[in-house]
């Protein structure tokens, strides 16, 4: 399936012609909707824990982690860095709403491992003003899931870094290895 506005047509699951991705997000959020009950959860995760991953669409977090609606935050975004945005999530996470441990997951095969900051001053170019945010680039994912541990484990603005943990997930096993803090 193509990721532009406009998807030609398929078999089982198509979407028409002149239907986007977006027509087809919103039917079927009708029919979870016509079939949806209140569960009468609270915001606060069950599990008192915050999942900080990569936006990979190959990373199905609930599945891989045995999570079920309710349990988790989950905070995602490209790599999985925990960048400003992360630590402000994570602290409205724990401030506001209890959760106590941070799980970091990155993965194998991460686009990120192929970028680098020249990326911002391509963007730069091409639109005439450089984005504010780094890239956040990485060669070695281990390493990179290190700095993000320290990164949460260092924030002044976090009450709860004692239960830090971070992995990589391989995408070709499903499995998660646990990166040493060291």
């Amino acid at each position: 399936m193509t990721t532009s506005a406009s998807v030609p047509v398929e078999p089982e699951g198509a979407i028409a012609a002149d239907r986007t991705v977006t027509d087809r997000l919103v039917g079927a959020n009708e029919r979870y909707a016509a079939a949806f009950t209140d569960p009468g959860m609270d915001a606060r995760p069950v599990l008192h824990v915050a999942v900080v991953a990569c936006m990979d669409a190959r990373l199905d977090l609930h599945a891989a982690l045995g999570l079920e609606l309710g349990d988790c935050h989950t905070i995602r975004n490209a790599g999985g860095v925990v960048t400003d945005d992360v630590i402000r999530s994570l602290t409205i996470s724990q401030r506001a709403l209890g959760t106590r441990s941070v799980v970091l997951i990155h993965h194998t095969g991460c686009g990120l491992e192929s970028l680098t900051e020249e990326f911002r001053h391509e963007l730069e170019m091409e639109v005439g003003q450089r984005p504010a945010w780094a890239v956040e680039a990485f060669r070695d994912v281990d390493q990179d899931v290190r700095q993000s541990m320290q990164r949460v484990r260092t924030s002044p603005f976090l009450l709860h870094t004692e239960d830090v943990r971070g992995f990589v997930f391989d995408v070709t096993t499903g499995l998660l290895r646990e990166i040493d803090p060291a």
